[in-house]
């Protein structure tokens, strides 16, 4: 059996939230949801630690798709796709 490899989507914008604290990385993520199309793919950089709760519950309760979370060298890299 073949394992069958998703490509990650291409990212259209990034947001830059490191050093700042909640909700600042979930505000900023919001504002970018609301400048965008569907179909956008978002990365959020946040050295917040509570990033990596609240901004999956959020684009879940929104009906937007984490992509992926990844945490990185002192932040979390958060990937949305602007589903609606």
């Amino acid at each position: 059996m073949t394992a069958v490899l998703e490509a990650k989507p291409a990212i259209t914008r990034t947001v830059d939230a490191r050093g700042s604290y909640c909700p600042g990385p979930l505000m900023e993520l919001i504002r970018a949801i609301r400048e965008s199309v569907v179909g956008d793919v978002i990365t959020v950089l946040s050295s917040d630690k509570g990033s990596r709760i609240d901004i999956p519950k959020w684009i879940e309760k929104a009906g937007h798709r984490l992509v992926s979370l990844e945490t990185l060298d002192g932040y979390d890299q958060i990937v949305v796709e602007k589903a609606r």
